[in-house]
């Protein structure tokens, strides 16, 4: 996460820039070998966007970009700007294939949804139900009845953090999903309690659908989702015979990334050209093409588009005023004064890509890039804005409205609360074994900590709210995962904690170039007299 070659391990991370102006300039030249955009009005309506992608670009170092928009059922413009294959001067297109990160996680939900319709999967059944008895999720707090698909989908099923890539000299290393299943299917909170973002949730969606159909994830989308939708350069990783269609991932404009993987293919897995990509929104708005079959009832469809989870960060001042968005089955959804927006955004290296849907306009925006940057989010408001009358106003509007509102309810730092006063001890429980750890809570408002036989440490940046303790500390756990790969001052762990009583328990994070987390428990300790 802190450099792109160590650090896949954050799904959205610092862009590099370089001002290489010479290379730059050559990769702005736009794609030769296709169509670069619809023609007609569209040329016009969008020329300062155009613009402004050229100029981004070349000031971030992007190899390449592309995007794709549909309104009313039509593909009024797509283009491609600069180079796929930077080295050997392969230009983007429309048609190239590139990295989408977690703009996977619709499709997967896609997947998940035909097998529901199919009656094969249950979305409110115990998702344990249909894993192999000896690789099912370890519920360490509440029902596990309770921990259904439908929680996998919307990231509400008690999973913690999770981000597992494999760089391509440690992809023999990777296990299989059973295994996986059996180190990070750990349920840390109740199901249903909180929202909380899992990659690992993804992954376990897709061993499902490969459990469950009989073929491979990879398979089962393309014959069930890709093909049927008239997606033929879509796939998951770079299909047979795809290679020459897929954009090379980059660093920066010198520095191509190897191939890597992951264990949550079903979050981050899958290709796709922005031309594929605008025409599975338009079928998710009930807008397909007429080559596109019906794969989805649009009750099925709809379904996925309803909120059922607040994506509100848990230890938030006051969660009644956060002003943001929720998520549905595989869709982050709002609904406010900009009208209803159907989205999911994905980035990790490499790799940057945003699609978004307005169902009451009949609209569908989406974009990619082959190194991650803010590019894709930052011209949806331009594309909007040349598309609606008004919509520039009254977004700029809404946003200072709610950035006003977060900073009401923003995280308080931390301050002594009786609740937390004095010592806790207890384990973190791993694949590779238990570690005893401690927290001591003192009146000045420090808080130490030990993990098995390292020196005692200060957690940094604590918050306390909700009941919920969260905070950085020095360490690492001493399991083969978390030391893969050579050690830095900046691995470290995350502790993401809730108070239940005279209980703390949660995850602790080991943050080391992935994010892996684990089941934590401890107990206050009685005062002695």
């Amino acid at each position: 996460m802190h450099q792109i070659r160590l650090g896949f391990a954050a799904l959205c991370v610092a862009c590099c820039f370089c001002s290489a102006a010479t290379v730059t300039a050559k990769a702005q030249e736009p794609a030769r070998d296709a169509p670069a955009r619809k023609a007609g009005k569209s040329d016009d309506l969008f020329a300062d966007v155009r613009r402004k992608i050229q100029r981004e670009m070349a000031e971030s170092g992007v190899p390449s970009f592309a995007v794709a928009v549909a309104r009313n059922g039509e593909i009024i413009w797509e283009e491609a700007f600069g180079w796929a294959d930077l080295q050997r001067r392969i230009p983007a297109t429309v048609h190239t294939m590139y990295s989408l990160a977690s703009v996977s996680k619709p499709i997967t939900a896609t997947g998940l949804m035909v097998l529901v319709e199919q009656g094969k999967l249950d979305l409110d059944a115990p998702a344990n139900r249909y894993l192999a008895r000896d690789s099912r999720m370890k519920v360490w707090i509440g029902d596990p009845e309770e921990v259904t698909l439908r929680r996998l989908a919307n990231h509400t099923a008690g999973l913690a953090r999770h981000v597992h890539f494999y760089q391509a000299e440690e992809i023999s290393l990777k296990p299989s999903m059973e295994e996986s299943i059996r180190r990070y299917g750990n349920v840390v909170t109740l199901p249903g309690e909180r929202y909380r973002y899992s990659n690992f949730g993804y992954g376990i969606l897709d061993h499902l659908i490969a459990r469950t159909s009989g073929v491979t994830y990879a398979e089962f989308l393309r014959r069930e989702v890709f093909l049927p939708l008239g997606m033929t350069r879509t796939s998951v990783d770079i299909g047979p015979g795809l290679a020459e269609f897929a954009a090379v991932r980059y660093a920066n404009l010198d520095t191509p990334i190897p191939f890597y993987t992951t264990d949550h293919a079903g979050a981050s897995a899958v290709y796709a050209s922005v031309h594929d990509l605008v025409r599975f929104g338009m079928f998710h708005i009930g807008q397909s093409g007429p080559d596109q079959k019906a794969i989805l009832s649009e009750e099925s469809r709809a379904a996925m588009q309803v909120a059922t989870a607040c994506m509100a960060p848990v230890n938030l001042a006051d969660l009644n005023l956060y002003p943001g968005s929720c998520y549905g089955i595989g869709w982050v959804i709002d609904d406010d004064e900009l009208g209803k927006r159907i989205s999911h955004g994905g980035g990790m290296g490499g790799a940057a890509s945003k699609i978004l849907m307005l169902p009451d306009e009949g609209i569908v925006v989406v974009a990619a890039a082959n190194k991650f940057c803010r590019l894709p989010w930052e011209i949806e408001r331009d594309i909007l804005s040349a598309l609606i009358p008004g919509y520039a106003e009254k977004s700029a509007e809404h946003w200072r409205k709610r950035r006003e509102t977060m900073v009401k309810c923003e995280k308080k730092e931390y301050a002594p609360v009786s609740e937390l006063l004095g010592d806790w001890e207890g384990f973190v429980r791993t694949y590779a074994g238990d570690f005893p750890m401690t927290l001591s809570f003192k009146e000045s408002g420090d808080i130490h900590a030990k993990l098995g036989d390292q020196l005692p440490v200060l957690v940094a940046n604590a918050r306390f709210s909700n009941g919920r303790l969260s905070g950085s500390m020095a360490g690492r756990l001493d399991t083969p995962d978390a030391n893969r790969r050579e050690w830095r001052p900046q691995h470290h762990l995350d502790l993401d904690l809730k108070l239940r009583g005279d209980v703390l328990n949660g995850a602790i994070v080991a943050i080391a170039g992935n994010s892996l987390s684990h089941w934590c428990e401890l107990r206050r300790k009685a005062m002695e007299r």
